[in-house]
């Protein structure tokens, strides 16, 4: 029997690091998802000369989140022999969302269900998959807000292993939706425009 665990975290490179300790722990990459607004640009595939507003905390030039996912995927082969989970980001768009960069089995389902009109995308993929219907609101809200999502389904007598890491720096989701209700907030909705990346910026300078 599988259970599914749901975190969310406002910084890319901490939840990329998260998938990479998952992977490292045992859990398939094929049983991990990652769902991270992409509003403003942050993540291209392709190389360009156009400039974007970065992270760089670390001051070495190159965003802290591409580096999380560069390093992330590099753990992962070298712990599983493969690519890994973070190796396979691509670009999505989730209606109500907007554009994501997201890698995983609920990346699949999601777009499936966003095909077939089904709330959010998002939303649906994650009720299939057994998280409650309110805090599947929430979590889609957080993206498109500029959070990320990293979704996992684990073994239940190991529940507890994979708890522990995806614990470490994760949102306390039942705060993050009373600061979300105190602006006015009271559900997601699917036919709001997305964030602008001037609004995904001053979210994440909230947070």
């Amino acid at each position: 029997m599988t259970v599914t665990l749901t975190r969310l975290y406002d910084d890319y490179a901490i939840a990329s690091k998260v998938v990479s300790d998952l992977e490292m722990a045992g859990l398939m990459s094929g049983d991990i998802s990652i769902v991270a607004s992409n509003a403003d640009n942050w993540y291209q595939p392709a190389k360009t000369t156009k400039k974007k507003a970065t992270v760089d905390r670390d001051a070495d030039g190159t965003d802290d989140r591409v580096e999380g996912a560069e390093a992330g995927a590099g753990i992962g082969a070298v712990a599983g022999g493969t690519a890994g989970l973070l190796a396979g980001l691509g670009l999505l768009a989730i209606p109500g969302i907007g554009p994501v960069v997201a890698a995983g089995w609920l990346t699949a389902v999601a777009a499936g269900a966003a095909a077939g009109g089904a709330t959010g995308g998002i939303i649906g993929a994650l009720s299939q998959a057994g998280v409650d219907d309110d805090e599947a609101d929430l979590y889609a809200e957080a993206v498109r807000r500029g959070g990320t999502l990293v979704t996992a389904r684990v073994p239940d007598m190991q529940r507890a292993k994979y708890e522990a890491i995806m614990d470490r720096n994760s949102v306390n989701i039942k705060q993050r939706q009373a600061v979300y209700k105190e602006t006015g907030w009271s559900g997601f909705d699917e036919a709001a425009p997305p964030y602008t990346a001037e609004q995904i910026r001053s979210q994440r300078s909230v947070y």
